[in-house]
């Protein structure tokens, strides 16, 4: 974020009106900052955002290992010192000091988030300003102050970029090789994948350890229990929090590895509402999760539920870590995940070539070589037709007799007239081979054929394994509503009431999306389910 473009550009350096102004200084409190001051550092968590009042505040990317500290921008009067982070508790990523002796006011969070739910004009100036100050932090130094290394096709490298890319992270990453010449990327081997936060080293990174430094993991604010708990970050789940937030409830929103779900590994959704051209998954999550932010939803990821239960009339949702989370109500909208082939070596490749999406993150893995698609449904199709766009030969293998039995027609329509895809009808893959990564892929109707990747969307397995309480159907989907057994039902008897709609077998639990019995297995009926979940929670928290 270079100082002369934040200086002018009127969206990363909103003017406010001076009712705006005043407002935000109304509840802010005041400080007198000398030259050099720190006002707030890289790292810390819960900071505030700055009003300048006279005097200018410098924003600075600190000094890492391999370079020297950058001042990226001044803040001068009648200007504010912050980005997206603020909105959801991330810990600063850049230190803001006084250029000048400076008189400024600190906003803290929860006085923001207050004020942008009261006023809705100053509330999308300072969304807007927040966005396109991290869209331009992207793209300088400061992607610096979080970088991954790793080599290229490791699984767990791999798991490490699609976590920021998910949250939207200001971040860089490298891929590395044994024989790179750059002295400064040389680790070992056994260290890799590693995360370096603000220049210090966590060696075996995950988006755990990642997520925990960040500030992005659950903590309890000492606020007791919270209105409504979300359990599963896909489009159900995110129109969920929105709902939910938006309304007045108090929401917490978790995802076992990030916002998005099985939607945000979709290249191209051409069937929702009001995107005549398509959207890709990731854009349309994207958008969602700032909704969310906006609205207040507390959003943590990796944060992965293990289970739920009553306990003192409240919910008690237990974390993989051993946190719980106290809730008044719940909807689980886990999702499904696609299924595995049964094949040798299924488990060695999933490092290096097996992928269960096939987005802009996946397609730099494979870089127009051939790849093989397993499924034949619109994921598989939208999945074949991305690849093939960017330059891949596609082996496009499915299982039934015909394309249009699990698929929309307008994608057989196109699948049929894109010549770098090839349909194998009444087929399976039968064997994978390759060294330390994926090299070929034997298809019982055409042989061994090359592949640098295995994309693979099969069907979906419930997420529900660990709601051992709740009453589900014989695959694991979740039965809701009138769809909950008589055997169930019995318990609801003291109530004096059924389940309301999405309602589970356990009172104030509900399910939505993909994890639901009877649902469309479609992003704008997961949206909706979620969203009409809201409302039967409002009834039930009434009741």
């Amino acid at each position: 974020m270079a100082d002369e473009p934040a200086r002018t550009d009127p969206v990363i350096t909103p003017s406010l009106t001076d009712a705006q102004w005043d407002r935000l200084l109304a509840h802010a409190l005041p400080r007198e900052v000398a030259a050099g001051e720190t006002v707030f550092r890289a790292g810390q968590r819960d900071h505030p955002m700055v009003l300048v009042e006279e005097g200018e505040i410098e924003l600075v990317r600190d000094a890492l290992a391999w370079m020297g500290e950058e001042v990226l921008v001044t803040m001068g009067p009648r200007t504010f010192a912050g980005e997206l982070g603020l909105l959801n508790g991330q810990s600063a990523f850049l230190t803001a000091r006084a250029g000048v002796s400076s008189r400024v006011r600190v906003l803290d969070r929860v006085e923001l988030r207050r004020i942008m739910n009261e006023d809705d004009a100053l509330c999308d100036v300072i969304l807007h300003a927040l966005w396109a100050r991290r869209e331009s932090l992207r793209r300088g130094s400061a992607a610096m102050t979080l970088k991954f290394v790793g080599t290229p096709g490791s699984g767990d490298f791999l798991a490490l970029r699609r976590f920021a890319e998910r949250l939207d992270l200001v971040h860089t990453a490298y891929a590395i090789s044994s024989d790179d010449p750059n002295p400064a990327h040389r680790y070992r081997e056994d260290d890799l994948p590693i995360a370096f936060i603000q220049g210090e080293p966590v060696l075996h990174a995950t988006p755990g350890m990642v997520a925990e430094r960040l500030g992005l993991s659950y903590e309890a604010n000492g606020d007791g229990a919270v209105d409504l708990v979300v359990i599963g970050g896909g489009p159900a789940g995110l129109a969920a929090a929105i709902y939910g937030a938006s309304e007045g409830l108090s929401t917490v929103l978790l995802d076992a590895v990030a916002p998005g779900g099985q939607a945000a590994a979709t290249s191209r959704i051409e069937n929702f509402l009001g995107f005549p051209f398509g959207v890709s998954g990731g854009d349309l999550i994207g958008q969602a999760t700032l909704q969310a932010l906006k609205f207040g939803v507390r959003v943590y990821a990796p944060c992965e539920a293990i289970a739920l239960e009553e306990q003192d009339g409240l919910l008690d949702v237990t974390l993989a870590d051993g946190r719980i989370i106290r809730a008044r109500s719940a909807i689980v909208t886990s999702g499904a995940a696609y299924r595995r082939l049964d094949l040798d070596r299924w488990t060695d490749f999933e490092q290096s070539g097996i992928f269960y999406a096939a987005t802009p993150l996946e397609l730099r893995q494979v870089a127009e070589s051939p790849v093989v698609v397993v499924g034949g449904a619109n994921s598989a199709g939208q999945a074949a037709l991305y690849l093939a766009a960017n330059g891949c030969p596609v082996h496009l293998v499915v299982r039934g007799e015909q394309l249009g039995a699990g698929m929309s027609s307008y994608l057989v329509d196109r699948l049929g007239d894109e010549p770098r895809i090839q349909v194998h009808l009444r087929s399976n893959v039968v064997r994978l081979d390759g060294d330390a990564a994926l090299r070929t892929v034997a298809i019982d109707s055409a042989g061994e054929v090359a592949a640098r990747g295995l994309f693979c969307f099969i069907g979906a397995e419930p997420a529900t394994r660990w709601l051992r309480a709740l009453d589900t159907d014989a695959d694991g989907f979740i039965r809701t509503g009138t769809d909950v057994t008589e055997l169930s039902l019995a318990r609801w008897q003291q109530l004096g009431r059924d389940p309301f709609p999405f309602e589970t077998s356990m009172p104030r639990v509900f399910a939505a999306g993909d994890v639901r019995r009877g649902s469309m297995k479609r992003v704008a009926a997961a949206v909706g389910e979620g969203s009409s979940a809201v409302a039967s929670v409002h009834r039930a928290l009434a009741f």
